[in-house]
């Protein structure tokens, strides 16, 4: 027994002392290839069976016959361990470089190609996690343009719409100085309806802007879907009135919803006057509310004719407004994106699709 304890302390002297050797080699080749590093693993490791098999050899004093023999077979070990892991280094050092440049390519705004070759499951996974980090990017770079091209859009036709106004306020307000003006109260009311568009513009900004801001503070309380689509409609049958359109919210369920009943009714506000304005004369607008699953889906349904299947994913978009004309009472495009906004800070969701005859717009809202 003390013989075996004596051959395996010596054993273990010299195989440290190759590991001691081992690692301050590891240490100073810590930042050369792959390649370095798995050759001095296997260096180590088969120094350290030489050392430990030659220390129990001469404490043993084997013949020279013998030490020779058990020195050969162990360095054609050597070789043979030293190479498999020069194969493997290198195989493992070109999958990494063409993780690389694929990776370089990514970087430089393009698309991550995942390399063909077949890599180790550590350099596998990566190459999964860069492809679907590039998913995502290009979905943001997708989003980040769509939002660079509605932001100038909005600049330019909000440029518009306060030039056209603020050149007619000036004209009348110089006719009434210099005293030219035939119906001076005419004028007036013309100057009050001009700067009430003005303030309505400028209050869409601001609500958008608290929105994109993620500045929009709710108040959210329990309240029945029948009453916030009756106080809707009532507030919007003067305008269908006006534009000799019907307004009909016979499908309405008394579900119960916790919303912010203000901003909700700036929500059904903006759709209602959307699909009035869009809708002919004798047209019909029609208000529904249903549950659907564990939520509550209100639609608002106009006659406008529909909307290009091209310009449906831009409907809620800053500044759009499906058509280039920019007469009066158009709108800044904002109603539409100021509603996407207040359904989604409501965990909720704003759609829209073409029914026969028009569109139908949909909010899902949270079942309270």
């Amino acid at each position: 027994m003390s013989d075996l304890l004596l051959i395996a302390l010596f054993a273990f002297l010299g195989a440290a002392a190759a590991g001691l050797l081992g690692a301050l080699a590891l240490r100073l080749f810590r930042r050369r290839s792959l390649v370095v590093s798995l050759t001095v693993v296997a260096a180590v490791a088969v120094t350290a069976m030489l050392a430990g098999t030659l220390a129990v050899a001469w404490a043993m004093f084997l013949s020279p016959h013998d030490l020779s023999v058990v020195t050969t077979v162990v360095a054609m070990a050597a070789v043979v361990s030293l190479g498999t892991a020069v194969l493997l280094g290198r195989w493992v050092a070109a999958s990494s470089r063409e993780l690389t440049l694929a990776a370089r390519s990514f970087g430089d705004g393009g698309t991550f190609a995942a390399p063909e070759a077949p890599a180790t499951a550590e350099l596998a996974a990566l190459t999964r996690e860069l492809a679907a980090t590039s998913a995502k990017l290009d979905s943001s770079r997708e989003r980040e343009r769509a939002l660079e091209t509605s932001r100038r859009e909005l600049v330019a036709w909000i440029s518009h719409d306060l030039r056209t106004p603020l050149a007619g306020l000036r004209a009348m307000s110089e006719a009434l100085e210099d005293g030219m003006a035939v119906d001076s109260k005419r004028y007036l009311r013309q100057i009050r309806t001009e700067v009430d568009r003005m303030n309505d513009m400028v209050g869409d900004l601001f609500e958008l802007s608290r929105i994109h801001a993620g500045s929009l503070s709710l108040t959210p309380t329990r309240i029945s879907v029948y009453d916030l689509v009756g106080d809707a409609l009532a507030g919007a049958d003067p305008l269908a009135r006006e534009h000799g359109v019907r307004l009909v919210g016979d499908r309405i369920e008394a579900v119960p919803v916790e919303v912010d009943a203000k901003e909700m009714s700036r929500v059904l506000g903006n759709l209602l006057i959307n699909a009035i304005r869009r809708t002919p004369a004798d047209g019909t607008v029609a208000v529904a509310a249903h549950r659907a699953g564990a939520g509550v889906v209100l639609s608002v349904t106009d006659g406008c004719g529909g909307i290009p299947e091209e310009d449906l994913p831009r409907v809620f978009d800053t500044g759009w407004r499906g058509t280039h004309a920019r007469t009066p009472p158009a709108g800044a495009g904002l109603g539409l994106a100021i509603v996407r906004g207040i359904v989604e800070a409501h965990a909720g969701r704003a759609e829209v699709r073409n029914v026969t005859g028009g569109c139908c717009f949909e909010v899902t809202l949270p079942q309270a």
